[in-house]
């Protein structure tokens, strides 16, 4: 039986700690969603003309400070805005509409204007799509990773594979929550990337392994 080495102990332990933090911190705090999938308020307001984002912009800045905001043209004709950020109050809403009044000399009424709420995106919501062919990649994958190893015998090549493919994952969205990573359209990549340099980590370990099987054989 292969002695196990003190650097495989320490890089396990540390491992472990920033995935037990990693939990701790997600249960407690929760994740840092991007503010595409928080709670967020929202107003529309029809401009009836051509304007641009970036002197929207410009006045949000000054409303909203330090607040994230998206800004989206709408409609077909692009001659609505939609405005979105954390949060919105009903000053803020009539602060902006004055200022765009003046900037675009139309004639805007903070009273017909709506602050809607945008309900918050579940995580799972978010990672649904992607469950189904996941899982089928996943298991094409430990089937093809037991044949081209089965002298390593196949029941212990299909648990190892699929062992160091959760603790990777495990120790991204453990990170992902202690570094406040905000969860966004970045996140799949993000995770297929790892999946992805996990599998070639794996792989490179089984075929070290065939190769001194091989060897012992011969």
């Amino acid at each position: 039986m292969k002695k196990i080495s003190k650097k495989v102990k320490i890089i396990a332990l540390l491992l472990a700690i920033i995935i037990i933090v990693g939990a701790i911190v997600t249960l407690t705090i929760g994740l840092n969603f991007n503010l595409r999938y928080q709670e967020t308020k929202k107003i529309q307001l029809y401009l009836e003309k051509d304007f641009e984002i970036s002197d929207i912009k410009k006045i949000t800045d000054e409303v909203l400070p330090n607040q994230d905001v998206i800004i989206q043209k709408v409609e077909v004709y692009e001659d609505s805005v939609s405005i979105i950020s954390t949060d919105i109050t009903e000053e803020q809403k009539i602060n902006l509409i004055d200022k765009i009044n003046e900037k675009y000399e139309i004639e805007l009424s903070a009273d017909n204007t709506e602050i809607t709420t945008i309900p918050h995106t579940r995580g799972r919501d978010i990672i649904r799509p992607y469950v189904v062919p996941f899982i089928i990649a996943t298991v094409i994958i430990l089937v093809y990773m037991a044949i081209r190893y089965r002298k390593l015998g196949m029941i212990k090549t299909i648990v190892k594979t699929a062992f160091l493919l959760v603790i990777a994952q495990a120790v991204l969205l453990s990170v992902i929550a202690i570094i406040r990573i905000p969860i966004g359209r970045v996140t799949i990549p993000l995770v297929l990337v790892v999946y992805v340099l996990s599998l070639l980590g794996v792989t490179n370990y089984f075929e070290k392994g065939l190769k001194e099987k091989k060897k012992e054989e011969e």
